[in-house]
């Protein structure tokens, strides 16, 4: 059997560590390299099985574009997060019918309603390997004109895949370039909200138990897949039916023990566990910490403007989720980094790898990629650091759709496959929604705050990380007080009508002299920054172009250097299909502290207070005190498991994974992980890394005793 322990865990580890969790998001394409741990882990099914993605179970994973998710019915039913579709929650919701508060269920499917626009479901049909199509002939290229050729491919590659109708495809890029595979998607246009709990119970615990164990929170949601009477993939319309899925998956009521296998199916959004010295030192001595101190001014500002109970903290709930999660993530992030002294083992890995190549002189091109890789790594991290500032200040909503227009103005002059992604044909879609979408997510006090916050900390900035014609265009010049520089703002959106939805999709179709000659003050502004920005643009790109050359170099020495030593390796997570193993497990993240793995209904009335977030509803309390199990019931923990733990490694985008066990049959939905494990992003620490998932157990009993929704329980196959 191979050996599956990496590099990194090893430098971080003693062997002897009592609680090792099994490190690797591996493509489904790599799992016969490892068959025998996984069957040895418990999984009963065939290892094989898990490459085919037309099959079962890989068929029924879905990705909603930046959650996982999965079929759990012949009717396109999908099971997801509750904080993946809390978004559409919230978009269909105002302060007299809110939907956060009460929960929302669709009696019949008639009654079901359209999730926020832009929602998607995409189903992974086929993988094709294009690495030699888009790496050919680029070496030789100057680094602007390598970023360019792949930029050119990736798309030409792309819009061969999307002829075939009701596709979306993607061209992901594998181990820093060395690698590129063509996702072939189903795109599902039509997603309606089928059921959502209560955020009572579906964010019970709140942002103060978020990345906390123990967990008591009912982390799930339901949508349907329509699609056009003939099958096709179409945008909403009233006479589109359920989507068929030729394979969804069997909700178990019959649960798990602790030490049984578990496996989640998903789509983790990206880690960096192979990032350079350069970058880890950046981060975590810079990026991470400034962040924190502008996210707890950011969420404090919204909060103020936008009073609870109002309908604008209704419009502004997603973001305030997301900024707290962000946070605390991000602190987490930092006390993970000092708890393993993360920048020690980054540079005692590189040093390591560095004797590794000194010591075979044909190795010698490896360290010119790694020295210049290292480089321009610092490079970078000062760019970023300088335009840090700027670019919120630049990122009111209104300003934001003003510079999105006039850059597709631009971009409408060359022809469709020239154009920058984002601006093609097959985007506008989504461009017109997310114009659309600003309605409900917008209002103009609480937008004013957040930008006189952030030039507030632009304008402390000194001089050399200040932009002229910004600072020009905006009147930042001389003393500004906040008196004189609140009135500035409020003449852009006393003056502005790009606060209509209808005056915004309009100007879709302006040209860039249309536009030139508004008198929109948000307008003016984007025009005035438009050239600046291209030149930030025309920077980062030759500084990709570079990395391009630089990084399939630096990863090969990783890769080579990991199987000298009898390692497997396995790609950083880039929101394409993973997944991971390991089992039902508690833990001790430090001295004195032990997790158990699983949670239970009497734990909520513990923690409940009546008051947010730990305000359950009534029914269920009274539902726990009366012990009305069902046949929910876990002998193991002696009432229904709310909660549990494995050692699956996982993060941000692995929300809403499918969580299997060994027959392959839905046990619950991953959907964070512990505090302690929040830098495996960065570095996997087996002692330390628990990922939480919802039982689905908990699932059922909630469906069943707390909100009546026994006709989608009756729609799904539970097994027992």
């Amino acid at each position: 059997m191979r050996k599956i322990t990496t590099v990194a865990a090893l430098l971080a580890c003693a062997a002897s560590a009592p609680l090792a969790a099994k490190e690797g998001m591996f493509t489904p394409q790599q799992l016969p390299e490892i068959a025998d741990d996984l069957r040895e882990t418990g999984l009963e099914i065939d290892p094989e099985a898990l490459t085919d993605l037309t099959g079962f179970p890989m068929g029924a994973i879905v990705s909603l574009g930046g959650c996982s998710a999965s079929f759990v019915s012949p009717a396109g039913l999908v099971v997801t997060n509750h904080h993946c579709a809390r978004g559409s929650v919230q978009y269909n919701s105002t302060a007299e019918n809110n939907y956060l508060v009460d929960g929302f269920l669709a009696k019949a499917t008639a009654d079901e309603l359209p999730a926020a626009p832009g929602s998607r479901i995409y189903v992974t049909t086929a993988l094709t390997d294009v690495t030699q199509r888009m790496r050919e002939g680029t070496e030789a290229l100057s680094p602007t004109e390598r970023y360019e050729t792949v930029e050119q491919r990736m798309k030409d590659i792309t819009a061969e895949c999307e002829q075939k109708a009701g596709y979306r495809c993607q061209v992901a890029s594998f181990y820093g370039g060395a690698e590129y595979t063509l996702i072939e998607r189903l795109e599902v246009r039509d997603v309606r909200l089928v059921y959502a709990p209560a955020d009572s119970i579906g964010k019970y615990g709140g942002d103060i138990d978020n990345w906390m164990w123990p967990r008591h929170t009912g982390d799930f949601a339901f949508y349907r897949a329509y699609v056009a009477p003939d099958g096709s993939a179409a945008d909403y319309a009233e006479e589109n039916v359920p989507y068929q899925p030729e394979h969804h998956l069997k909700v178990s009521a019959g649960g798990l023990k602790e030490g049984d296998f578990v496996m989640a199916a998903g789509y983790p959004g990206s880690t960096s566990r192979y990032a350079t010295l350069a970058e880890v030192e950046n981060t975590f001595s810079w990026s991470y910490p400034t962040y924190v101190t502008l996210l707890n001014e950011w969420i404090d500002t919204i909060e103020e403007a936008a009073p609870e109970g109002s309908d604008a903290r209704v419009k502004y709930e997603s973001l305030l989720a997301g900024l707290n999660n962000f946070e605390k993530n991000t602190r987490g992030q930092l006390e993970g980094a000092r708890r393993v002294g993360l920048v020690d083992l980054r540079r005692e890995r590189e040093e390591a790898l560095a004797g590794w190549i000194a010591a075979d002189g044909s190795r010698a091109a490896y360290g010119e990629a790694i020295a210049g890789l290292q480089a321009l790594s610092q490079e970078s991290a000062e760019a970023a650091q300088e335009a840090f500032w700027y670019g919120f200040a630049t990122r009111p909503a209104l300003l934001s759709a003003a510079q999105r227009l006039y850059r597709l103005a631009h971009e409408r002059q060359k022809p469709d496959a020239e154009r920058e992604p984002g601006f093609q044909e097959r985007d506008m879609t989504f461009f017109r929604q997310g114009l659309q979408a600003l309605d409900r997510r917008y209002e103009a006090s609480v937008d004013k705050a957040q930008w006189m916050l952030f030039l507030d900390s632009y304008l402390d900035q000194p001089a050399e990380n200040r932009v002229a014609v910004f600072d020009n265009a905006l009147g930042l010049t001389g003393q500004i007080d906040e008196a004189i520089l609140s009135a500035k703002l409020d003449a852009y959106y006393a003056g502005t009508s790009l606060d209509d939805a209808e005056t915004r999709l309009s100007l879709m179709d302006a040209t860039p002299e249309d536009l030139e000659a508004s008198d929109d003050p948000f307008m003016q502004l984007a025009v005035a920054l438009y050239e600046y920005e291209r030149g930030l643009e025309a920077e980062s790109e030759e500084r990709s172009g570079r990395a391009l050359a630089l990084r399939p170099g630096y990863m090969e020495a990783i890769t080579q250097w990991q199987r000298s030593q009898g390692l497997a390796t396995y790609p950083d997570a880039n929101s394409t299909l993973r997944v991971t193993y390991g089992t039902v497990l508690g833990g001790s993240p430090k001295d004195g502290m032990a997790y158990m793995p699983f949670t239970t209904l009497e734990g909520i009335t513990e923690k409940d207070t009546g008051e947010e977030p730990f305000n359950a509803p009534e029914r269920q309390l009274q539902e726990i005190r009366e012990k009305d199990y069902g046949k929910y019931y876990s002998p193991e923990v002696g009432s229904v498991p709310v909660n549990f733990l494995s050692d699956l490694d996982s993060t941000g985008g692995n929300s809403g994974s499918a969580t299997l066990n060994a027959r392959a049959e839905l046990v619950g939905l991953l959907f964070d992980g512990t505090f302690e494990s929040v830098n495996s992003d960065w570095h996997f620490d087996p002692r330390t890394t628990r990922t939480i998932h919802v039982d689905t157990r908990y699932m059922l009993w909630v469906m069943d005793k707390v909100d009546g929704a026994q006709g989608l329980i009756e729609e799904m196959d539970v097994v027992e």
